[in-house]
């Protein structure tokens, strides 16, 4: 199954309420208190969010957080690298796989096409997106074939 962690779901959660702050600078207790998320987490957060340079920090009595840049700039992969590391579904293929088997793999090349689909997908949405509730689906194809992201019905 492929699945984010709680920390990143989390992570998610704390980038959209500084978006929903604008170019505001909001203390991290301000975040916890908001989002219902306890202040180590939020703090924990965004120390990664800021060294992945997502997030600004301002020391001082009025110090805190704001965005690095516009949330329509920020992709669901910049925050999952962010908090994860790159997206890597098999150990063959991430950028520095490290497989045993991966001179004798037929299959190696495809994982690795369905990883840079499944990257590019996360490339294609934007904390804006994110944040946008009722917002259609976005179109995704994997080799040319449309693929629809939404559950059964």
């Amino acid at each position: 199954m492929l699945r984010i962690s709680k920390l990143t779901d989390y992570g998610t959660v704390v980038l959209a309420h500084l978006a929903s702050k604008s170019d505001a600078v909001v203390s991290a207790a301000d975040v916890a208190t908001a989002t219902g998320i306890a202040l180590p987490t939020v703090s924990k957060l965004l120390k990664s969010l800021a060294r992945a340079k997502l997030v600004v920090s301002t020391r001082g009595a009025s110090g805190g957080y704001r965005l690095s840049r516009a949330p329509s700039t920020i992709s669901a992969a910049d925050v999952i690298d962010a908090l994860e590391g790159p997206v890597s579904i098999t150990e063959c293929s991430g950028e520095h796989s490290n497989c045993d088997y991966e001179t004798v793999c037929s299959v190696g090349s495809s994982w690795r096409r369905i990883n840079n689909a499944i990257r590019h997908a996360l490339d294609d949405v934007s904390l804006l997106d994110l944040l946008r509730a009722n917002r259609p689906l976005p179109r995704f194809e994997f080799a040319g074939l449309p693929i629809s992201v939404e559950g059964k019905s």
